[in-house]
């Protein structure tokens, strides 16, 4: 062999070694990234799963498998306090109500996430273009400051889904107006325009015995016209209730400001007194189950979906089962329009609500590079073309660009009321204490929903409680 061709060969060798040497380079760089994620069992966590293993593809040429754990809303809150204050260091990833970014922020489990924001600009600007409602309350602690825990998974808001064949019966038309000398709202801009005595009106109207006429025949069973949450259970009532006492003009115990803010003579106002008697009083109008303390979001919702309601006020997060066959009677039946609102001085509505949905947050044991994934595919699940499908399969967005779009209404019958929606968005507490605020709320609640304590009485004892738990934690001076 001449020695140009042992140069030669030489050369080809070490050509052949280095592309080999780069394969393996490329190889060994890629990971298989693992991201355990708590979510509360519901459609909207489905979805996302679902999404993840059909369509996600990291950019990084990593392997992630998102492993989720699906837990029964009734069961959430202990099951993630459990895990987190155990120190089992179980989940780097958890889809959180954002009551509890306080509590989790100030235990050391919830990352800041202020620097994955400044070190990508446009998803930042992504960040910041989600409506500042859904985006105080999902991300900041404290409440409303530029500190910045979550990114938005799910934004809902209450909305009031209603039986369009009920309402809209000309024989229901007639008698309603001759009873109330008003019309019976029927389209989705009637049902807009209902104030809470609307709402209560309907609820006496509606409620028939079984055998007794409805829509011009006899009902197959008991009717009623109204329902909302009145549920015991983590904050079912408490969500309801706090729109009633904000849209009246009272308020709860105002975390931003602190120190100054105080529980006693604002928490049981007579403004709030007037606000819990309204909420009561409607009551009386729903399925019997109301008066037990056990209405929450999905047996109001099951009841509607039964054919047993003419209106519900529930949250969008439960809505996808009215427009399956297989869970619903009323799937042609339905039309969805804003929660009711209270005439302000100006004769305008105010409607007030405490926001639902939930958003992401990292866990500050997750590693550099579940931290990258994590950030890489909440950035698709942000991006339009994944939030307008989101949207599409029964979610919902508060992305300006996605929401703002005019096709934006046509994925569901409640989005015609979601932009409009979120104006009125306002969030329960963020502090530490929250848990301990809301079990006794809602224990307070539950005295006055079952008729075992007055209004005034009921939120004297919360206020007070408030008073002291908030003084001695040094929130209030």
């Amino acid at each position: 062999m001449s020695t140009r061709t042992k140069i030669k060969g030489a050369l080809m060798a070490a050509g052949v070694a280095a592309s080999l040497g780069v394969a393996d380079v490329s190889t060994a760089r890629a990971e298989e990234v693992t991201l355990t994620m708590a979510v509360p069992d519901w459609p909207p966590t489905r979805v996302m799963k679902k999404f993840f293993d059909e369509q996600y593809k990291p950019k990084s040429g990593n392997t992630v498998k998102l492993d989720v754990d699906f837990i029964p809303w009734p069961d959430f809150y202990t099951r993630v306090n459990a895990s987190l204050t155990s120190g089992e260091k179980k989940y780097n990833f958890i889809v959180s109500d954002s009551q509890w970014l306080g509590a989790f922020v100030e235990g050391g489990y919830y990352r800041k996430i202020n620097d994955l924001l400044d070190a990508d600009p446009d998803f930042k600007k992504t960040f910041m273009s989600v409506h500042e409602n859904p985006r105080n309350a999902y991300s900041t602690y404290p409440y409303k400051s530029e500190n910045y825990y979550g990114f938005p998974q799910f934004p809902d808001v209450l909305v009031n889904f209603a039986r369009k064949d009920v309402l809209c019966d000309a024989t229901e038309q007639k008698n309603f107006q001759a009873k109330y000398n008003k019309k019976l709202p029927c389209t989705g801009e009637e049902i807009d325009a209902m104030t809470w005595d609307d709402f209560k009106n309907i609820g006496e109207f509606f409620r028939r015995k079984k055998g007794e006429m409805l829509m011009g025949k006899p009902a197959d069973d008991d009717f009623y016209g109204i329902a909302f949450q009145a549920g015991k259970g983590y904050d079912f009532s408490s969500m309801q209730i706090n729109g009633f006492i904000w849209q009246m003009g009272g308020d709860v115990w105002d975390e931003t400001k602190v120190p100054n803010g105080q529980a006693e003579g604002v928490v049981n106002s007579p403004v709030a007194v007037k606000a819990l008697e309204k909420y009561l009083s409607m009551i009386d109008y729903m399925p019997p189950v109301a008066k037990t303390g056990t209405m929450d979001i999905f047996k109001s919702d099951e009841l509607f979906r039964e054919g047993k309601v003419a209106m519900n006020i529930d949250w969008i997060g439960v809505g996808e089962a009215s427009l399956d066959p297989k869970t619903s009677k009323v799937v042609d039946k339905l039309v969805v329009g804003l929660a009711p609102g209270t005439p302000g001085p100006d004769g305008k509505l105010v409607r007030w609500s405490n926001i639902g949905g939930q958003p992401f947050v990292l866990t500050t044991w997750t590693t550099d590079a579940q931290i990258k994934e994590a950030v890489e595919f909440v950035k698709w699940w942000l991006s339009d073309d994944i939030q307008n499908q989101f949207a599409a399969a029964g979610g919902q967005s508060a992305v300006k660009s996605v929401y703002e779009n005019p096709k934006y209404v046509t994925y569901r019958p409640w989005n015609r009321a979601w932009a409009a929606s979120l104006d009125w968005q306002k969030d329960v507490w963020h502090v530490p204490q929250f848990f301990e605020l809301l079990t006794q709320q809602q224990d307070q609640f539950d005295l006055a929903i079952t008729g075992k304590q007055d209004a005034k009485t009921t939120l004297d004892n919360i206020a007070k409680f408030q008073q002291n738990l908030l003084t001695e934690a040094g929130l209030i001076q």
